[in-house]
């Protein structure tokens, strides 16, 4: 399946794996890469030295394209993004932010700037910045959300834009990647399912807890701070969510919530862990290389395009 992003960017398949924070390590963005995919290292809050070294492994571990998901609220932004250009490395993909000021420094060196958008009015804005796709990214998703669904989101983007659009949020079967291409989308983002690959960082815990979810097993908090996040429902989250409901300052609610996404991806820990994940997690069934998900999220949903006017019966008179 080649599209407009496979032939920017070089790779295999029209597949991302999500830039998720403590999660997205060198080892598992080298393991997407080397499945056919676009593998992301996840800088989050982390200090340039250590971006830095995390990209390097990379390097050792893939010779494809892979990219860096740079939290533009970091402290450390403006290090990580020297440190991107620096390394050479293909793409970055951007949130909590605008890219702006490091445009001319990326694209001086040859980095592809594709910021990921919750709604069709911060697209135009990134195209207008210069970027060369964008990832739409919809509320069903897991950690921090938008409002829009994906599939209300993506193809108002996909209108709103000339630049190719990835869509993000809700995909982890061939069907949902089918749906993605069917709204418009040139590629699709894809987080929780890759939470569960065998070279994930993330603790067994972690991954048990999404494979045994059900449909209705995640919640929102950090609504009233202005900051929603979706992780499963968890003693924590449940916490969580009543405090909302009280009269406390958004200061404390940070403290108490603080650490929380380490002490799931690290520890396990399902007293105070935050483990973030997506709507699809229901559907996610099993752990697995990253070379299965990436082949059967690709191959199967290939089938299902060529075929699915015939496996539906549909008929037109």
């Amino acid at each position: 399946m080649k599209t407009e992003i496979t032939r920017m960017l070089g790779i295999q398949y029209p597949l991302f794996q999500g830039g998720m924070a403590w999660v997205a390590d060198a080892k598992l963005a080298a393991a997407v890469s080397n499945a056919g995919g676009l593998g992301l290292i996840g800088a989050s809050a982390a200090p340039g030295e250590v971006v830095e070294g995390m990209i390097r492994e990379a390097k050792s571990l893939t010779d494809k394209p892979f990219g860096v998901n740079v939290m533009l609220m970091s402290p450390f932004a403006d290090d990580v993004a020297r440190i991107c250009a620096e390394q050479g490395v293909k793409v970055v993909t951007t949130g909590a932010g605008n890219p702006g000021k490091y445009m001319e420094m990326w694209k001086n060196a040859g980095i592809k700037v594709i910021p990921v958008v919750a709604s069709a009015a911060l697209a135009k804005r990134m195209e207008r910045a210069g970027a060369d796709a964008v990832v739409a990214e919809g509320c069903e998703s897991g950690g921090h959300i938008g409002e829009l669904t994906t599939m209300t989101l993506v193809p108002q983007v996909v209108d709103a834009v000339s630049v190719p659009v990835i869509a993000a949020g809700g995909i982890a079967d061939a069907r949902g990647v089918a749906a993605a291409f069917a709204l418009g989308a040139q590629a699709v983002q894809c987080g929780t399912i890759f939470v569960c690959a065998e070279e994930s960082p993330a603790h067994e815990n972690y991954k048990n807890l999404i494979v045994k979810a059900k449909d209705t097993e995640t919640i929102v908090t950090g609504r009233n701070g202005g900051a929603p996040i979706r992780s499963l429902k968890t003693k924590l989250t449940r916490r969580l969510a009543k405090m909302e409901h009280k009269e406390i300052s958004l200061e404390e609610f940070e403290k108490f919530a603080a650490g929380s996404l380490r002490k799931a991806v690290q520890d396990g820990n399902l007293e105070e862990g935050s483990f973030m994940a997506g709507q699809i997690s229901g559907l996610v069934s099993r752990i697995a290389p990253a070379k299965v998900i990436a082949d059967e999220l690709m191959q199967t949903s290939e089938a299902l395009l060529k075929n699915l006017v015939a496996e539906r019966g549909i008929t037109f008179e």
